[in-house]
């Protein structure tokens, strides 16, 4: 009934944490980004922004088909009416942190990501930048977890969303030992069975990091449609 089109990304293993919190039966469809899978025409029908993660919903008359992981998890959650409080003041403060972490937390650490681990060439410029952005953004987390247990009060979809991210606070030239909250939060959320079984499904992917590079990074218009004319 459900698919999730996946690759142990952030993005992809916070909608699986989500599937394995609720419980929910699903199947997952491996989309390898690293060898351009994501380009493949039949994928682009369900996510022509040729990013993973995918949900499709079959169980009902009308088949659901959602791309971007925020959306994913707010139909989870709305689906199940797990891991998000009833509209209300709360309700609105959760996507609030959620719409945090999808516009700043994992596009500034991707960004670092690329910068500190990927670029051809080291780029001192964008180290600093996307760096210091990211010690902004964990000050303002830690902020927030000072005075609760998990970042929008109870346990919800933004924690779910965040933690993947924040596993690789090392790749984004921050450390553990700077933001204590985030540490006793992170390993919290990473004692929970559900987020266990989630990264277990990457357990076994190896990432060559040339390919990665090359599939990954400057991507222009023109050079999908070059690789769309040669794919047919």
């Amino acid at each position: 009934m459900l698919e999730l089109y996946f690759f142990p990304s952030p993005n992809g293993v916070k909608v699986a944490i989500m599937l394995e919190e609720c419980e929910l039966e699903y199947q997952l469809v491996h989309v390898d980004i690293t060898k351009g899978e994501q380009f493949g025409e039949d994928f682009l029908q369900i996510s022509p922004n040729n990013k993973i993660p995918v949900l499709k919903d079959t169980s009902t008359n009308e088949t659901t088909t959602l791309f971007e992981s925020g959306a994913i998890l707010l139909y989870l959650a709305n689906r199940s009416k797990q891991f998000i409080p009833e509209q209300s003041p709360a309700y609105f403060q959760t996507l609030q942190w959620l719409f945090w972490q999808v516009g700043h937390l994992g596009p500034m650490a991707g960004q670092t990501h690329y910068f500190r681990k990927f670029c051809e060439i080291k780029d001192i410029h964008g180290i600093e930048r996307f760096s210091n952005e990211m010690n902004r953004l964990y000050t303002v987390l830690d902020k927030q977890l000072e005075s609760n247990e998990y970042v929008a009060g109870e346990y919800s979809i933004v924690d779910m969303a965040c933690w993947p991210w924040v596993k690789y606070i090392d790749w984004q030239g921050q450390s553990f030992e700077e933001f204590s909250n985030v540490k006793q939060w992170f390993d919290k959320v990473a004692s929970r069975p559900a987020v266990q079984r989630a990264e277990a499904h990457g357990s076994s992917t190896q990432v060559d990091r040339e390919d990665y590079r090359n599939v990954l990074h400057n991507q222009t218009g023109a050079s999908l449609a070059n690789r769309k004319n040669k794919n047919e």
